[in-house]
């Protein structure tokens, strides 16, 4: 909402009061001033002029040699407007000028004649095109007659003002007028506030000898009035009508379509204008479209109408789209001389459901969706055919014609000073209460120790008492809320353990050089449980957009793949990304999607590349085997972390593998499968995916530390020929558990299948590590422990040592 200072201070005392200041006090109050614009943007030696002549210019078609009297002197200026002409009053910027956006006027010679400054449009003095009349657009500006050479052009044009741009909430509708603001001014200032008249001198004729009206849908519309104005003279409104539109963010039509957007302005409350003789039948008849119903609106758009649209007919076919926009069939116009002015009072729901189906949105619809005041709709009318009469010679019939079923009883809240003083965690006199109120214009009586408040219908967002407590804290003063502490014991906030650690698995991840990806939820049905970590009933939506967005996903390796083949067609050679995004499995007790927490990561392509030492290495498993490793180890699992061979589908049979926290599958791991790859068109990638929940929400024993032990350690490196689908893992795990407490640490160092093999063989060489923090081993020691590990592998395993 932008609200002009000068139009403001009509209506309520802001004399003595800057604009800024004026705009701090309003902020604080609670509707935040976006912007306070200067409407001058710094202009100077801008000034009327009397085009006394006109010749073309010798030398160019298009450029007007003009002698213009600027009040002291007759001088000359290039002109290339084409609407230029003698006789006109115009706006001038004189040499040494200064304009909009910092630009100078200076004198200057245009082929081979001087210029003395510039004739000027209203787009040259920052005004917007869009709000510059039609008949403007495209040339200078012609002032009225009235104006005298010489003096300053800018309070002419009302551009001596200060504008205050309102960023107003839903709730404060009642501040979408000049008389809302002014309302909420004089509160905030202690001030009455004025309403504007309307007085006018009725005809002897009625209203309702020329007009007939019937309401079919009171529901949508309980309060319809029609007043008739003959005798009118369509013309361009006055320039101070004009100026204040502007000012408004409202372009200027002629003087009856502007009165209309006047009085909206003023009084919040949307108007219409209808030619009476375009009406045909001179009946309107308010009622709900029927299906496929045509009307071409003011806009020349042809529109289809639905059953629940509301319309304003002639009796036979739709003149307007109720409380939307007007059809170009009952438009007034240049010969228009009897117009019908329409108020009415259209249902919120019903203008928002025409304004939407038809994305069409508009002042007056604005103002229909978020509420209008229902004792205004009869102020406003009345005001319209005052300046109707005032500004085009209008003559308007005696009475109007009305349908009237609307309760216009204002809301009634009761409410303790208490209450209010407990909400605020303050204490606000009595005495300071009413005085509020009494400013805010409520009717309200003090009993029993209660307010009785009667709530304008102006505010349509005072309904429960804690309405009445926002107005009294906001009135008081949101500064003057005291601060304190909370009595009760309280702990500083802070990341649950669960959130900690998730914070800690991206900042591994990140540092391990994946990037964060974030996928839709939604995925196709066909692809749903595909890589899921357990299966479990889909969810899918009853009205998806697309049936690649039905489902809702039991994995997130599914889209992460689609990143890497987006990444890798527009020549990305690496990708490594990571995702923590939910999978939905069934249903809960509820009936809602049950809801857990994982983690997936893909990589491909590159994984080193030191193109100076000539050092290229390709992602493989264990690369991110090495990954999941790492993050298992920060979290403190490490000792319970295994991998064991397992089938995917959709994964590679031999390069797969199921990790497992203390024997608990948790997640897997491996490459695509080739034939998966080839249909995402991808080379060699490898994914994961963990079950977060499980991982995190685990305990971890508490971490010892030991002093670094003097006594050496002992190794013993075994070579062991056993079946080619024995497992490594199965062995380290049989060598693990019958080492004895004296070996510390296994390792995998070798790994051979060759020619010097049976057929069906494989070697796999481990590094044992033999020690005692207290003492230096014996070798009989070491043998004795290194013995009954090689029998426990000969027996569980049939491993035989490598010759």
């Amino acid at each position: 909402m932008l609200v002009s200072t000068k139009w403001l201070s009509e209506y309520v005392n802001t004399q003595g009061l800057n604009p800024k200041d004026l705009g701090e006090k309003i902020t604080r109050s609670g509707i935040e001033v976006d912007a306070v614009i200067d409407r001058s943007q710094g202009m100077t030696n801008v000034v009327v002029g009397y085009v006394k002549e006109k010749v073309k210019h010798p030398e160019a078609d298009k450029l007007n040699i003009c002698q213009v009297d600027v009040g002291d002197e007759i001088t000359q200026i290039i002109c290339g407007a084409p609407n230029v002409d003698a006789g006109q009053k115009v706006i001038v910027a004189r040499p040494g000028a200064v304009l909009p956006g910092g630009i100078k006027i200076k004198k200057a010679k245009l082929r081979g004649e001087i210029s003395n400054g510039m004739i000027c449009s209203l787009q040259e003095l920052g005004i917007e095109g869009r709000l510059v009349s039609k008949a403007y657009a495209e040339g200078i500006y012609v002032l009225p007659e009235t104006a005298v050479p010489g003096e300053s052009a800018l309070p002419l044009l009302g551009l001596d003002d200060i504008v205050l741009e309102l960023g107003l909430t839903p709730n404060r509708s009642d501040a979408l007028s000049m008389l809302g603001v002014a309302y909420e001014v004089g509160a905030i200032l202690s001030e009455d506030m004025k309403y504007p008249e309307a007085s006018y001198t009725e005809s002897i004729e009625k209203a309702e000898d020329y007009i007939k009206l019937r309401v079919d849908a009171i529901e949508e519309n309980p309060l319809y009035i029609a007043k008739v104005v003959k005798n009118v003279q369509v013309k361009e409104s006055p320039l101070w009508l004009q100026n204040r539109l502007m000012a408004a963010g409202v372009r200027p039509h002629n003087n009856v379509v502007d009165i209309t957007n006047y009085v909206l302005m003023e009084y919040g409350q949307p108007l219409h204008a209808f030619d009476y003789d375009r009406l045909a039948t001179k009946e309107i008849v308010v009622r709900l479209a029927n299906e496929e119903e045509k009307i071409v609106t003011l806009d020349d758009q042809e529109r289809t109408l639905k059953s629940n649209h509301l319309v304003i007919t002639n009796g036979k076919e739709p003149v307007a789209l109720a409380g939307v926009m007007g059809g170009a069939n009952s438009e007034v116009h240049d010969g228009t001389t009897t117009v019908v002015i329409e108020s009415a009072y259209f249902t919120a729901s019903s203008v928002r459901q025409s304004s939407k189906d038809h994305n069409l949105r508009s002042d007056a619809s604005a103002r229909y969706e978020k509420g209008v005041d229902p004792n205004r709709v009869v102020l406003a009318a009345e005001r319209a055919a005052s300046l109707l009469a005032e500004l085009a010679g209008g003559e308007v019939l005696a009475g109007s014609v009305v349908v009237d079923k609307l309760d216009k009883s204002p809301a009634e809240v009761i409410v303790s000073p208490d209450f209010i003083n407990s909400r605020l965690g303050m204490k606000i006199s009595l005495e300071d209460m009413t005085s509020i109120l009494t400013r805010l214009k409520f009717d309200f009586q003090v009993a029993n120790g209660y307010l009785y408040i009667k709530a304008p219908t102006r505010r349509q967002d005072i309904k429960i008492p804690e309405d009445i407590v926002e107005e009294i804290a906001r009135m008081y003063g949101y500064d003057e809320i005291p601060m304190t502490l909370p009595v009760e014991e309280s702990k500083p906030g802070g990341l649950t353990s669960y959130q900690a650690k998730r914070r800690q698995v991206r900042g591994f991840m990140e540092g391990a050089g994946l990037y964060q990806a974030i996928t839709y939820s939604l995925t196709s049905k066909e692809m749903a449980q595909k890589f899921a970590l357990e299966s479990a009933p889909v969810t899918e939506l009853l009205m998806p957009m697309s049936e690649e967005r039905s489902t809702l996903r039991q994995s997130l390796i599914p889209h992460l793949l689609e990143a890497v083949t987006y990444n890798t067609a527009r020549q990305a050679d690496t990708v490594a990304l990571y995702e923590i995004g939910s999978v939905f499995l069934g249903e809960t007790e509820s009936g809602l999607p049950q809801e857990q927490e994982h983690l997936a990561g893909v990589i491909a392509g590159k994984w080193v590349e030191h193109s100076w030492q000539g050092e290229k290495k390709s992602v493989d498993f264990f690369v991110l085997k090495g990954i999941v490793g790492g993050l298992m180890d920060l979290l403190g699992h490490t000792a319970d972390l295994t991998f064991e061979r397992t089938v995917v589908e959709g994964m590679h049979p031999g390069r797969t593998a199921s990790i497992q926290l203390a024997g608990v599958e948790i997640g897997i791991i491996g490459q695509l499968h080739p034939a998966e790859q080839k249909a995402r068109d991808l080379k060699e990638t490898y994914v994961f995916e963990l079950n977060l929940v499980k991982v995190l929400t685990k305990e971890v024993e508490t971490l010892y530390y030991a002093p670094v032990s003097k006594f050496p350690s002992i190794t013993r490196d075994i070579a062991l020929v056993v079946e080619r689908e024995k497992a490594a893992g199965e062995l380290q795990a049989i060598i693990q558990q019958s080492g004895g407490k004296l070996l510390k640490a296994v390792h995998l160092f070798d790994l051979y299948e060759g020619e010097k093999m049976e057929p069906g063989k494989k070697s796999i060489a481990f590094s044992l590590t033999y020690f005692d923090p207290e003492r230096t081993l014996t070798d009989e020691e070491v043998v004795n422990a290194h013995n009954k590990v090689l029998k426990a592998l000969a027996e569980q395993a049939g491993a035989e040592l490598r010759g």
